[in-house]
């Protein structure tokens, strides 16, 4: 029998994978505890998924800043590092590798979880969205738009957060710039109405992003241990809607990354059907992978067919697997076996506790 594409390993000059399996970032929400630090439930979660040739870690706040979500870890103190040190451990003595991903939500938070204070975004633009607070969910409101100062701030946060990765043992780290977060509201003209130096032109509004990516190579972070995630075609999620300046801006960024040596760039099919918009990009991994000379990884729906397919067919170097991954700890060795998967509990995906975080069973255990 022909080897699954997925379950080849994969070398470049940046990455020496087992496999081209990859857990894709899942906010899970188990960090309840008053300092956001990864505690030992996250520990065995990660170490039970080991096996994917690349983790990547949850969304990790880079700074206080940064929070919009509840029980989320962050990384931007010496308790979570210790934390993230013990969760890193543990995934390389089983042989697995891990990245961190590195976020802020920008104006998808409430100031119900940044001490009264206004998230901060581009421009001062209600995504009207919901957030979940510590007293339940809250409309958005209209966050504060970032004067030159807290960019050059939030640059700053973006390259101790890096730093303090590499200290707590990951093995590289992710760039959120996808999903309706912080970078993606800088890309898109709809939540971009800033007039100066970061908005209106294409260059512009991708400043900001470009500038964290020249931040980390000056402080002596290696690019080849740093990837970046996109969404192109991302609509209609936390007030982002798709315009005829969206894919040419996106064409521009991964074009642009051809010249930064990163890890991968990790893209996103689009979420919802976008074939009745006409500026729209049904087949992000088919646009893209001619576009970027780097390693590339495809995420959103994927199935074992589709992303054998979609490596064979040459579209992607990687595929990442999210919801499959919550209740099949062992999906390479179900891909390897052909296995049944086993169902998630939706309703246990943010909640706290070990049930439905990490009771899957593995195959060798399951009934």
């Amino acid at each position: 029998m022909t080897e699954q594409p997925l379950l080849t390993a994969f070398h470049s000059d940046k990455l020496s994978l087992k496999n081209r399996v990859v857990m894709a970032p899942m906010t899970r929400s188990r960090a309840d505890n008053s300092g956001n630090v990864p505690n030992d439930l996250m520990v065995e979660y990660y170490t039970q998924r080991a096996s994917a040739g690349l983790i990547v870690s949850e969304g990790t706040y880079v700074s206080r800043d940064a929070v919009g979500y509840i029980n989320v870890p962050g990384i931007y103190t010496p308790e979570q590092v210790a934390g993230w040190q013990k969760v890193t451990s543990a995934v390389h003595a089983h042989g697995g590798k891990i990245f961190v991903q590195l976020w802020h939500v920008g104006r998808i938070s409430h100031p119900d979880l940044l001490d009264g204070r206004l998230p901060l975004s581009a421009s001062a633009l209600n995504p009207h969205s919901q957030v979940y607070t510590p007293t339940g969910f809250k409309d958005t409101v209209a966050p504060r738009a970032m004067t030159v100062d807290q960019i050059k701030q939030t640059v700053a946060d973006f390259v101790q957060a890096a730093k303090n990765a590499l200290a707590a043992g990951f093995d590289g780290m992710e760039i959120h710039s996808a999903n309706g977060y912080l970078f993606h509201q800088f890309f898109n003209g709809t939540a971009n109405h800033r007039t100066d130096e970061y908005g209106g032109s294409i260059e512009n509004r991708a400043r900001f992003f470009f500038e964290v990516l020249d931040a980390l190579k000056a402080a002596g972070i290696d690019l080849g241990q740093v990837g970046v995630r996109l969404n192109p075609s991302l609509n209609g999620l936390f007030g982002m809607t798709l315009d005829a300046e969206t894919i040419p801006t996106f064409d521009y960024i991964v074009k642009r990354l051809n010249d930064y040596g990163l890890a991968y760039l990790h893209l996103t099919e689009p979420f919802t059907d976008v074939s009745a918009i006409p500026y729209a990009e049904q087949h992000i991994a088919k646009r893209y992978r001619p576009l970027y000379s780097g390693t590339l990884i495809i995420n959103a729906g994927m199935t074992q067919d589709k992303g054998n397919k979609v490596l064979a067919d040459g579209d992607a170097d990687l595929v990442a697997f999210g919801t499959l991954y919550i209740s099949n700890p062992d999906l390479v060795e179900r891909f390897a076996q052909h296995a049944p998967l086993a169902p998630a509990d939706k309703d246990t995906f943010y909640v706290p506790g070990a049930k439905g975080y990490t009771d899957y069973p593995a195959l060798t255990k399951a009934s």
